[in-house]
Parts: structure tokens; sequence; C-alpha cells
């Protein structure tokens, strides 16, 4: 998998005629608590060098604090307060920046006994975000709580999968393999208006590429594809294929992948059953090795899809692999639970370990694992961009062919009206955990609505 790399402006702030020592003792408080928090993917960049005890109070530092951020190439600033703050330095600085914003201040222990001014932490954070919405900078806030508690540690892990998510999607490269199957009109998509509202770039690649790729590679017996064949080979059952045929089908893995990297793009959309023909093989088994790899390509050349798989695979911080499924039948006994399915492209990762693997007609064939799975769409229509959302769980139903996982939700009348009504079609996306406040905010930052599947109400009618 590749991993993220977030890069994160801290920006301490404290009250100019406040005590500097105890600005000091919260700074170092935090800040061992988020150095901890996902270290191979968050960068800190401080302002150590530019600030006293690296803390944000004059005005005219403002300016120097931007240029260090803007050279360190930040995606994303947190302000916390060590007191009552600046807010003048805090906004000043996150309206300069222009980048998703984390609010903050450690709860106060106690109100003052005596005729000193204490920190009044939270009072700061209420001044500071009045200033930041005059600013029009978008933030994000932990509620006001102690810098050891779980409230802060998930705050800040929160909003650094939310920063992920809108990284993935700005200048987001979707290569597009082939044209959309003549029937499905439903995976229709405005590149120009991606391109021009999001920074989504797609870019075309012809299923006759990919062939060529794939011809090259097994006509030079590559070692790395050969390498690949035996790996499958432990892993699925390939006994009702053709050695040549298993070949084929790893070959369109690898010449996807090499040509997705060659054109820098994080994600792809491919015409499947419809490009058989000229690639001499299905592509199923190869979306769901890639999607392990950090490539996450949508089927059916669904671009939208695409872009909720690339967010999906960010929302893990690139750490755990995503699936696109089809919506496809009602469970036969459980009201709310629904198949989520496709003819055979899901990561191999997500396999049920009780289960096996088989490969049949380079489709794979497994039922994935049980546990919480947030599933999600975006989508457009009268050019507005939405973001459909929600959560539920693996559970047991009867076996059936393709790879497949039975979802339940807790309402899933309401989740069928929405799916009725929205803008969406058929196709979503799939991530195990519980991301649905997290896909929230990102939509709130990419300019999205947000289509919680579980509230009442259709939002695009």
């Amino acid at each position: 998998m590749k991993k993220q790399n977030i890069v994160v402006g801290v920006a301490p702030t404290k009250r100019g005629f406040l005590s500097m020592e105890e600005a000091k003792r919260q700074k170092e408080k935090f800040m061992a608590v988020i150095r901890g928090i996902h270290p191979d993917v968050v960068t800190l960049v401080d302002i150590d060098d530019l600030c006293e005890n690296g803390i944000l109070f004059e005005t005219e530092k403002i300016p120097q604090v931007v240029e260090k951020f803007k050279k360190a190439g930040i995606d994303a600033l947190f302000t916390p307060h060590c007191d009552f703050g600046e807010e003048q330095c805090a906004a000043g600085v996150a309206a300069a920046m222009k980048v998703p914003t984390l609010v903050w201040g450690a709860r106060d222990e106690r109100p003052n006994m005596d005729e000193s001014r204490g920190r009044d932490t939270q009072c700061g954070m209420f001044a500071c975000t009045k200033v930041m919405r005059r600013f029009g900078v978008q933030y994000s806030y932990i509620w006001n709580c102690e810098t050891e508690s779980e409230d802060f540690r998930n705050g800040f892990d929160s909003f650094i999968r939310v920063v992920a998510v809108v990284k993935a999607v700005k200048n987001l490269r979707i290569a597009k393999f082939g044209a959309r199957p003549e029937p499905f009109m439903s995976v229709m998509a405005n590149e120009g208006d991606l391109a021009t509202r999001l920074g989504v770039t797609v870019v075309p690649v012809s299923p006759t590429t990919v062939a060529a790729r794939m011809d090259q590679l097994i006509g030079e017996n590559s070692p790395r594809l050969q390498e690949y064949v035996a790996n499958v080979k432990q892993r699925m059952d390939t006994s009702s294929m053709k050695e040549e045929a298993v070949v084929r089908a790893a070959a369109v893995k690898l010449a996807v992948q090499d040509l997705m990297e060659e054109k820098n793009c994080a994600a792809g959309a491919m015409e499947c059953w419809s490009a058989v023909p000229v690639l001499g093989a299905p592509v199923c088994m190869a979306l769901g090795e890639l999607a392990d790899e950090g490539l996450p390509v949508s089927c059916e050349t669904d671009i939208n899809g695409a872009v909720t798989m690339a967010m999906l695979q960010a929302v893990t911080l690139g750490k755990e692999a995503c699936f696109l499924a089809d919506l496809t039948i009602r469970h036969p006994q459980n009201d709310n639970a629904e198949l989520l399915w496709h003819c055979g492209p899901f990561p191999y990762s997500l396999k049920d370990p009780g289960c096996g693997a088989r490969l049949v007609g380079g489709q794979e064939r497994f039922e994935l694992k049980k546990g919480d799975i947030t599933v999600c769409r975006f989508d457009d229509c009268d050019g507005k961009y939405y973001l459909f959302g929600g959560e539920g769980r693996g559970v047991d139903g009867p076996e059936t062919n393709g790879t497949y996982v039975w979802f339940e939700t807790d309402n899933w009348k309401r989740w069928e009206e929405k799916l009725m009504f929205g803008p969406y079609i058929h196709h979503v996306g799939g991530i195990y955990g519980n991301y649905k406040p997290v896909l929230r905010e990102a939509a709130r930052y990419l300019g999205l609505i947000f289509d919680d599947a579980d509230e009442q109400g259709v939002y695009s009618l």
C-alpha cells in the first residue's frame, strides 16, 4: 500500500499578557501527544525558530510564519490555543494559508481563586473562530478537552484523515482505460467540471495500449510476471483455468499498474467486460490486486466511482484497501441487509479468513470478512456534487458467486429511498472501519453536499 504523507504546520498561540510559562507548559504537553499520532504519515512543521518558545502572539510575526509554512508546503494548519490566544495571529495565518485548519485548546483545570487571569482557553476559541469566519477560513475543531484525553487524540486523528481525503481529491489524476460500456449511461461523468471544480484530471489510456504492454510482458517471459503468477497460484485455486489464461489475467494487473505509475495516476477507471476482446482476458482480478497495492481502479469506466475509491483509501491514510460494489439484492431474511457484490474485483486482503479463494475465468471468487464497513458514493447532478455516506456491518448470508459481502444497516428503507431519489447509481465504495464523520467533514472542505444515509430527507430533491 502507498501511505499518505501529510504535512501539518503547527502555530500555537497565546495572549501576550498571560503567563508564558503556563503557555509553554501547555505546548509541551500537546506536542508530546501529536508527535505520537501517525508519525509514519504526519510531518509536523513548528515555528520554534521564529517565535519565543515556538508560540505565536505577536502580529508582526505572522508574515514570517506564513512564509515558512508556504515554503514547507503544508497540507493543513493546527492552531492550538495555549490560553485565550491571539485571534489575529491564528486567523491571520489561517487566512493566508488557505488549507484545512484545526482549532483546539486544552480545557482549563479550574476557575481562578484570586484577581489574576487564568488561561480562559475556551473563551479564546470562540473569539478566534468568529474572526476565522470573517476571513473566510474553513476550519475544524476539537471540543475543549484535556490534552491527555481520548477526545483529543481521536480528534487529531480524525482531522489528519480529513486532510488526507481532501489532499487525495485535489489534483487527483485518474487513468481512464477505454470508454464506458455502451449500455451504462449511469457511469457518465463531466470530466471538464471535475477538473475546474475539484482539480481532478482524467487521463485517457487506450485498451490497445494495455494489450500491447501485456503482450510485451508475456513475450519477454518477464521474471516479474512469472513471480506474480506464482504468487496468485499460491493464494488462489486456479485449477479451472488454463495456464495461459492465468498468465494473461496476471499480465493485465502488471500492465495497468505500470501505465498508471508512468502517467502519475493515483486512481483509475477501467472498461472491463466490454474490453475483453481487446485484452484477451477479464480485468476483475487485476482490479482487486491493484487496490491492494494502493491503486484503486473502478470497473465499468466509472469515473465518479474512481473518485469515491480514492477518498476511501485516503481515509485510512493509505493503509487499507477499499472496494467498489454493486448494490444488488436484499437479504432473503434480513430486511436491513443488502448484498454488496461484483463479479470478482475485490481486494484479496479483505477476504474472510475462513473461506478459500478461487480464480474462475479470471474472476475472483470469495466472501469478504465481517466487521464494520463505511459505504459511500461520490456523484453529481444538475451542477452539484454529493457524497452519500453511511455505516453498517458485514453479516452472514447465503453464499453466492463473484466477490461479495452481506451488508447490514440500521434502517435499509431509509438507505434505499436516498439511493432511489439521490443522484447515485448502483456502484458504491466500501472501506472497513467507521469513517462517516470524517467523510462528512471532508465533504465540507471540498464543497460537496454530504448526504447522510441515516438522516431523513433526500438532499438532492
